[in-house]
């Protein structure tokens, strides 16, 4: 009966990586189709969306299962109650890059990033590429000194998103209401991201020390 409850806990772990490498995937492919007008790119991460949706649902059932049924204490126990948390937060990044593609979708055939703004939109997104990488790798590995690099990552982002911001308040800006809204929301869609990001390494800092890091 312990072995059948470690390989649960295993499955468990497995699916949570999966789970983080499809919020990489999906980001990414946003980021492309937001920056050259993919709709082929958009309607992937949107397809693809589905699928982080059911694993975390999927997930959360047999975490709830292995709990009612094993009653695990201690380590296991904070384990499976961070991993209904992290999963969460795992799918609102799932989300978030739905709401990029979105974007992306509604403005085809055109781009959806006025040419002032390429650079900055193009670095948020390598930012969250260099975040997401990193959350995989704490996952992984439970990294506790890598968990807390990505919280220094983060204030990146918020510094590109008030550049954006920025931007977007210029007397220089002619490029009207709508794109300005479609900015202010990636923007937002962006930091949230990252910010889910922080929370996930947070919580893998949670299952392997016991404590809540500061925030």
């Amino acid at each position: 009966m312990r072995d059948v409850y470690h390989d649960e806990l295993d499955d468990i772990g497995k699916g949570v990586i999966e789970m983080t490498n499809l919020v990489a995937i999906a980001m990414d492919r946003a980021t492309s189709a937001l920056l050259d007008a993919n709709l082929a790119q958009a309607e992937a991460v949107m397809a693809a969306d589905k699928r982080i949706d059911t694993l975390r649902t999927d997930l959360e059932e047999r975490t709830f299962q292995v709990i009612s049924r094993q009653q695990p204490v201690a380590t296991d126990l904070r384990v499976l109650i961070s991993t209904i948390h992290l999963t969460a937060d795992l799918e609102r990044m799932g989300d978030l890059a739905d709401h990029v593609a979105k974007i992306a979708r509604l403005r085809f055939p055109e781009s959806a990033v006025p040419e002032e703004a390429r650079d900055v939109i193009s670095q948020m997104g390598e930012v969250a590429r260099s975040l997401v990488t990193k959350v995989a790798d704490v996952v992984d590995g439970r990294d506790i000194a890598l968990a807390q690099a990505i919280e220094a990552e983060d204030d990146s982002m918020d510094a590109l998103r008030r550049k954006l911001f920025t931007l977007v308040l210029s007397p220089n800006w002619s490029r009207g209401t709508e794109a300005a809204i479609d900015m202010t929301l990636l923007g937002r869609y962006y930091e949230r991201y990252a910010d889910h990001a922080v929370a996930v390494a947070r919580h893998t800092i949670f299952i392997v020390t016991g404590r809540r890091p500061e925030h």
